[in-house]
């Protein structure tokens, strides 16, 4: 599984970003989807992560109201909206999948295949 982001950049606060994350090599619909990001000198930390089986979602109370996963298996892709968008958004984002059996949210081991990343910067 490949898994490559896209739609990131620069944006005023307040503003809003639409990241995608494509698979390719296996269908999206077996793995658990999570958007990760990491900001310089920070631990990575995950914002937003979607089941495989019933789109159980899990999104982290430092952007809960202003950021929605989703996914559309059809065409292989995830998202993360991103809205209301403040300075401590600025972060690399990456797409996460993961093969596991129980949905726990986003437990970084439990995603064992990665996306490059995709900078999002904010600006005040």
């Amino acid at each position: 599984l490949q898994l490559v982001e896209s739609g990131g950049g620069l944006v005023q606060f307040g503003g809003s970003l639409r990241l995608s994350c494509v698979a390719s090599g296996f269908p999206l619909s077996y793995y658990a989807i999570g958007w990760f990001r990491q900001a310089p000198g920070k631990e990575r930390e995950g914002v937003a992560c979607i089941s495989s089986s019933d789109n159980t979602t899990y999104v982290a109370d430092s952007v809960k109201g202003r950021f929605t996963i989703t996914r559309n298996n059809a065409v292989n892709t995830a998202f993360l909206q991103m809205n209301s968008l403040e300075p401590d958004d600025t972060a690399t984002y990456y797409c996460a999948a993961g093969l596991t059996g129980a949905f726990y949210g986003c437990l970084l081991g439990d995603f064992g295949s990665w996306g490059p990343g995709t900078q999002v910067t904010v600006s005040s």
